[in-house]
């Protein structure tokens, strides 16, 4: 019985393979890489340091538009390349030039 062989679908099932494999694969390098990170020293070659932030409001962080309250910091350095990434859920500061009445 060759019938599920010779289906039109066999494209579509080695298609939903690979990507299953390659999603598979992203998945395991970006938990590994995750891992090696977060346990590595940050003067090392690669490190990772994510910090959560419950609430900034320093008189810098206002000047330059960066206050905000439960929000992550996350730093990535990968030789002399070092990356910052910082999300916050609630911004307290407005990145807005538009004047007009004050929403909250």
């Amino acid at each position: 019985m060759d019938v599920a062989r010779s289906s039109p679908l066999q494209r579509l099932v080695t298609l939903r393979k690979r990507l299953a494999r390659v999603i598979t694969g992203v998945a395991i390098l970006a938990t590994a890489l995750t891992s090696v990170g977060l346990t590595a020293p940050s003067d090392g070659p690669f490190s990772l340091r994510i910090r959560p932030v419950l609430l900034r409001v320093d008189p810098d962080a206002i000047a330059e538009s960066r206050a905000h309250a439960l929000g992550v910091d996350v730093d990535l350095k990968v030789g002399g390349l070092h990356m910052h990434l910082g999300w916050s859920a609630i911004p307290l500061v407005l990145n807005t030039t538009k004047t007009g009445p004050n929403p909250f």
